[in-house]
């Protein structure tokens, strides 16, 4: 790319704050540099690093971020600028740095991890009143209330999916080596980070029990805090304000695609160059007796009250249903160049993903997989990797029988002849269906799996049902193929959402 082809450009003006690498700025009069790295020196200033077009040594410069830029109309990729090749896509690598769960395996990602690794299911029998008589007792609690790991009066302005949230997203903070005083305690410019979380009923049980104390005791009994509490984006608020994240606080709602399509959407926002840094997952707390008699009804869970422990049972010759669950799962995601400046260790790259729509049945998948399939195709092509490059798929399998052939058809025609020689694992024999928090949690395993080369068994899987011709890691865990460097997450859920993220192992020394 030559300097004439910049100059001939239409260009605008941004403060230095707001640049990003593959930003093409003036730098004197006839002289372009493209933006390489930025990172914050301070809350006034802005580290930058500077590549000449056309060639030329690095230049690093201080300078105050409120400083406005001649910065011309589009970007080119950092990595080829002043080479050559000339314009690329300057789309920043995205990278993962911080994990941090709340499941019913384990109050972090710890017990999270050797829970799985150890095979274990959670789930239980449901008792207490307000559940007999159901049909289905069935779900996987937390391993522990989230109102007892938080002051009381923070508790009670909470919903118990914003609990989960806020504790996961606070272990997924202090494990990315920042400090939980804040994002501007830990040296980040605090609008640029953001927040991006997935859920799907939020808070309603919070509606439920409003409901019982107005008609038990009247409107004087019905807590002032009801209303915050009842919003799905209570969960990414409540994130938000516990760090002081100014940049942006979403929220998904794609049913149990929610929480992999929020990770997925944070990804696009760094890359993009809006933001440095996300924290990204999903949460849901919804287990309930009309929860659950809603889900009896339509036949989706099972009915294994006297054996908990295998109930849940993905891909198996004898599941009947999921079983509820709930939990949080948490990333932080970083621009690659942001980690690095601030000597963050790193798990692995946030590659790609990918996401589609059935268009057929608001509460059964399309029994051939196709939107599935398209989501996986998709965050492949996003990844630039091919189905030679997958060492391993964290299964959505629900354990109910139509979701899991029309799953596994998906993936057979993706990975097509390399079928056989990837492993696939299911978390949801262990841990339930986690709903919205689901995706995060999954992701989470997939992105320890790259880690540690290791892949956790299937709980509750003892007989592949015929026709599911994946290769199904049951009993024990099992060593990843050394071809390769790709681990997917898939979700997918009611109304035919499709969602799916691409991983991929670091090639480099993860930093301390």
């Amino acid at each position: 790319m030559s300097e004439e082809s910049v100059m001939g450009g239409a260009c605008l003006l941004l403060t230095t704050g707001e640049l990003v690498p593959g930003d093409v700025v003036a730098t004197g009069v006839d002289r372009w540099h493209v933006v390489v790295r930025t990172a914050p020196a301070s809350e006034a200033r802005t580290r930058l690093v500077l590549r000449p077009v056309g060639g030329g040594p690095d230049q690093e410069r201080l300078l105050d971020r409120r400083e406005r830029q001649v910065v011309r109309v589009g970007r080119v990729d950092p990595a080829g600028a002043g080479t050559p090749e000339g314009p690329g896509t300057g789309r920043r690598r995205v990278v993962v740095t911080g994990l941090g769960a709340l499941t019913p395996l384990g109050p972090d990602v710890s017990g999270l991890w050797q829970g799985l690794l150890s095979g274990r299911s959670a789930v239980v029998l449901l008792e207490g009143e307000e559940f007999d008589g159901l049909p289905v007792r069935l779900a996987a609690r937390a391993a522990v209330d989230p109102a007892d790991l938080l002051p009381r009066p923070l508790a009670r302005r909470m919903n118990r999916s914003a609990q989960l949230a806020v504790l996961a997203a606070r272990e997924a903070w202090r494990d990315a080596g920042l400090d939980l005083e804040g994002a501007r305690q830990s040296g980040l410019l605090p609008a640029r980070a953001g927040v991006s979380m997935g859920s799907i009923i939020g808070g309603a049980p919070v509606l439920v029990e409003a409901q019982r104390r107005l008609e038990q005791r009247g409107p004087r009994a019905v807590s002032p805090h009801t209303a915050p509490m009842l919003v799905p984006s209570s969960a990414a608020a409540q994130i938000s304000i516990d760090l002081g994240i100014l940049g942006e606080a979403s929220t998904v709602v794609s049913a149990c695609a929610s929480g992999t399509e929020a990770i997925g959407r944070a990804v696009d926002r760094i890359r993009d160059g809006h933001l440095d840094l996300v924290v990204a997952g999903g949460t849901e707390a919804v287990i309930t007796p009309a929860i659950l008699a809603s889900f009896a009804a339509m036949r989706a869970v099972s009915t294994r009250n006297d054996e908990p422990a295998s109930a849940s049972r993905p891909f198996d010759k004898k599941r009947d249903g999921f079983v509820l669950g709930e939990g949080a799962g948490v990333l932080v995601l970083e621009a690659e160049e942001h980690a690095r400046a601030r000597g963050a260790r790193i798990y692995c790259e946030a590659a790609g993903w990918g996401l589609s729509a059935d268009a057929f049945h608001m509460a059964a998948p399309e029994p051939g997989g196709r939107g599935i399939e398209a989501a996986l195709r998709a965050a492949l092509a996003d990844a630039d990797a091919t189905a030679a490059d997958v060492v391993h798929v964290n299964a959505h399998a629900t354990a109910t029988v139509e979701g899991d052939r029309a799953e596994a058809r998906a993936l057979g025609r993706v990975l097509g002849a390399h079928t056989p020689d990837v492993p696939v694992t299911a978390n949801k024999g262990a841990l339930g269906h986690l709903q919205g928090g689901a995706g995060g949690v999954e992701a989470i395993a997939a992105v320890l799996a790259l880690r540690d080369g290791l892949i956790p068994p299937t709980a509750g899987c003892d007989d592949i049902e015929d026709g599911i011709a994946l290769d199904v890691v049951r009993r024990s865990p099992r060593s990843l193929p050394l071809d390769g460097d790709i681990a997917l997450s898939d979700s997918f859920g009611f109304g035919g959402h499709n969602a799916v993220l691409a991983f991929r192992s670091i090639g480099w020394p993860a930093a301390s």
